[in-house]
């Protein structure tokens, strides 16, 4: 198994990446600070990164490190303090908030430490959310949540609602909730962070298994060193700087 250093491209809206790879999301110089209060917390500390579409990356290190603060900006959730973020070429800056909000809920799908299922809702109509919101019509959203159930193999759980729900079945409907409109990355942090040791290694296995039948690119938080060995690519940060980038597969 290959174990090499990578050093990340600074030059903005690169076309492609090393061996003619294909660049989805690149941040060239990106910094976050917080004002809380009287105290300025600088989380992110000029952070270049490039990460390559149909990769699958984790992204580790110490509490405080940056990691949230990253992913959000990765998700397109959060704006950096300074700094170029681009997505397939588009510099995001540029964009209108609605155009913004488009962009994200069509290229970036999301899986969270908590689940954030609708309790009142079930399995399918979880998963169909995403859909409805891009204005796919009831039919049309049933189906293709259905299918996307049926691939993270909870076909007989589709009207189940949550709390009837083990953790490991509700992360893997967030799964499929993430995967549902067809997005080119999806970024979950900590996803395994409210599973035990057997559901944790199941989800990222889930996920490197999708990652690789749907060329998507996942990128995920966590501090558990052994979901590490399942990665691609494993991103160190420390006190809001990218400390090593390596390629170990």
């Amino acid at each position: 198994m290959a174990n090499t250093a990578r050093t990340a491209d600074s030059t903005p809206g690169a076309a492609a990446g090393a061996a003619g790879e294909e660049v989805l999301l690149s941040l060239r110089e990106i910094t976050r600070r917080y004002v809380l209060g009287e105290a300025t917390v600088d989380a992110l500390k000029g952070v270049t990164l490039r990460i390559n579409r149909g990769e699958f990356v984790a992204i580790w290190g110490p509490s405080g490190s940056g990691k949230s603060s990253l992913m959000n900006i990765l998700g397109l959730v959060d704006a950096p303090t300074s700094g170029e973020v681009m997505l397939e070429g588009t510099p995001i800056a540029q964009l209108s908030d609605d155009a913004l909000t488009d962009l994200r809920s069509r290229k970036v799908g999301f899986v969270f430490q908590s689940f954030n299922l609708v309790p009142v809702l079930s399995a399918l109509e979880n998963v169909m959310v995403p859909l409805q919101i891009q204005g796919v019509g009831a039919a049309q959203a049933r189906e293709r949540a259905s299918q996307a159930l049926k691939e993270v193999d909870l076909e007989n759980q589709q009207h189940a609602r949550p709390d009837k729900m083990s953790g490991g079945q509700r992360q893997r409907v967030a799964i499929a909730r993430a995967l549902v409109t067809a997005p080119s990355i999806v970024v979950a942090d900590e996803p395994t962070a409210n599973l035990d040791s057997e559901n944790s290694y199941m989800v990222v296995k889930l996920m490197r298994e999708l990652n690789r039948s749907k060329r998507v690119t996942f990128i995920f938080t966590t501090h558990d060193p052994r979901l590490l060995e399942m990665v691609d690519r494993k991103i160190l940060l420390k006190d809001g700087l990218l400390h090593t980038d390596e390629t170990v597969r």
